[in-house]
């Protein structure tokens, strides 16, 4: 049309259809004139090839101080932000704009990709099936995550065949440590049925941190120890290098983005239990698993077979009960029942728990605590353990050194704290005693910590007669035994009739 450019498009059209049509007819279906048709005919160079480059409009800012003061800071600082030499630029030439920042970052930028160091070059690997596995830990912090209401400072471990995708991912409570590698491992192989020839893993640092070097052969020895049980190679990247485990670390981000989505969608990312969280996760990975099915069903067939049983995921201690009624394990005191002081005691050391033996008797588990940040002792303890010795001492309440671990429902602290404020201590001690001895007497901890938040809200105090009435058993639930005693000379009917059945089989 008059009074338009000609477009690259409309020249590259006209000059495809002028291979199988008229002169008149190809700049008709490419919708220039006939005139038009014949000029570029004439003359195929594309308009864009036409214009000439547009030169500087304004004078050159960096013209006299590029080469003479930024190209010796770039040779003598290869590693230097271009902002830090913008801001230098700055204060020894007041007189700049600040609006040199884009142009210096482009200059610089362009300097470097003709003079600037030689760069380190990734190279991408073909994956071939059931060769490698790799493991890594991703920190779960930022994601804010909930368990009745506190919050999970955790970690993933996470699983992933480098061919076909097949993923696995652990929650970890604690670091990066052998127990928790060895558990994430095998549970990843043991879901996924095989195992592959290589295992390669990063330099575990965080496992190594504060462990001296005859611990860190340690943790070698055992890591070595648990891929030679499977048959597997262990190998590891370059420490600081983490491109070289780039089939899990990236990986690592798609699963964390996922499972922040998952979260978005959810609506809360607050969870009832653990169990809970964990069901949440394997839910996510096992949609990732399901879009790769079928490559990893192919990678199966070429996978080692598992051996005979797992090997060992957990680190075993030898301690002693205390006096205090319990142990200190990795800076954590752990109560249990006060008939095994002066025992010694088993303990095998999972992530997220301890399995307590005598001999080779199970005993319990308990739950895992761990030290605070600041470096002061953890408390995992249970009223349950020590209340009959609290019912008789009810004063070393008041300075305990793990109380408020004691209380087993925030509202049993919050009515201490109430009672000290209202009563005297040594009433105060007495009153906390008797509820939580109710509370393990009757079973009703739950519903005794709703009567005292009730309480609370109604500024009383609790009347501990009257909850023991409130809980106490009705006589008609109560089942009615009738014990009736045989009489004596039964026994000797039995007696003679095991005689008879003796003679008859003579």
């Amino acid at each position: 049309m008059p009074g338009r450019h000609i477009t690259v498009q409309q020249m590259r059209l006209f000059m495809t259809l002028k291979q199988t049509h008229t002169t008149p007819v190809a700049a008709a279906k490419a919708g220039i004139s006939q005139a038009t048709g014949y000029r570029l005919q004439a003359d195929p160079t594309l308009p864009s090839h036409k214009k000439t480059p547009r030169g500087r409009r304004r004078p050159d800012p960096l013209a006299d101080i590029f080469d003479t003061e930024v190209v010796p800071l770039l040779r003598s600082s290869p590693g230097i932000r271009a902002v830090a030499i913008y801001e230098e630029l700055l204060r020894r030439h007041p007189d700049l704009s600040t609006g040199i920042r884009r142009t210096l970052e482009r200059r610089i930028g362009a300097w470097k990709a003709e003079h600037g160091p030689e760069q380190e070059v990734i190279f991408r690997q073909t994956h071939t099936p059931g060769k490698m596995g790799l493991s890594d830990f991703t920190a779960m912090g930022k994601l804010g995550v909930s368990v009745a209401g506190e919050f999970l400072d955790h970690r993933l471990y996470h699983f992933r065949l480098a061919y076909s995708g097949f993923q696995h991912a652990h929650v970890v409570l604690g670091g990066e440590s052998y127990v928790a590698l060895a558990e994430g491992l095998q549970n990843a192989l043991w879901t996924l049925g095989g195992v592959p020839q290589e295992h390669r893993t990063d330099s575990l640092s965080a496992a190594f941190k504060n462990l001296n070097k005859s611990a860190q052969a340690d943790l070698t020895d055992r890591f070595d120890a648990l891929c030679r049980h499977y048959g597997m190679t262990a190998t590891r990247n370059t420490k600081g290098v983490a491109h070289e485990n780039g089939s899990i670390e990236s990986p690592n981000g798609h699963l964390k983005r996922a499972i922040e989505d998952a979260l978005l969608m959810r609506g809360s990312r607050d969870f009832e239990t653990l169990q809970d969280y964990r069901r949440f996760i394997d839910e996510i990975v096992g949609r990732v698993n399901a879009r790769n099915r079928k490559r990893i069903d192919m990678e199966r067939a070429s996978l080692r077979p598992l051996p005979a049983r797992r090997t060992t995921d957990y680190e075993e201690i030898t301690l002693r009960v205390t006096s205090s009624g319990g142990f200190i394990l990795r800076k954590v005191f752990y109560t249990v029942p006060s008939r095994l002081i002066g025992h010694q005691l088993r303990v095998r050391l999972y992530d997220d728990r301890l399995e307590l033996f005598l001999g080779s008797t199970a005993l319990l588990t308990l739950l895992r605590g761990r030290a605070s940040s600041s470096g002061s002792h953890g408390h995992v303890v249970d009223y349950h353990h020590v209340i009959h010795s609290l019912r008789r001492k009810p004063m070393a309440l008041m300075g305990l050194v793990y109380r408020d671990q004691l209380f087993p429902r925030r509202a049993f602290g919050d009515m201490f704290t109430a009672l000290l404020e209202h009563t005297s201590e040594r009433e105060a001690c007495r009153t906390m005693v008797d509820l939580l001895a109710l509370a393990h007497d009757r079973g009703c901890e739950a519903e005794l910590a709703a009567q005292i938040e009730e309480d609370l809200r109604q500024n009383r105090q609790p009347d501990v007669a009257a909850l023991r009435a409130l809980f106490n058993p009705p006589s008609e639930a109560l089942p009615k035994v009738e014990v009736r005693l045989a009489d004596l000379s039964s026994y000797n009917q039995l007696v003679k009739s095991t005689a008879v059945a003796e003679e008859v089989l003579a």
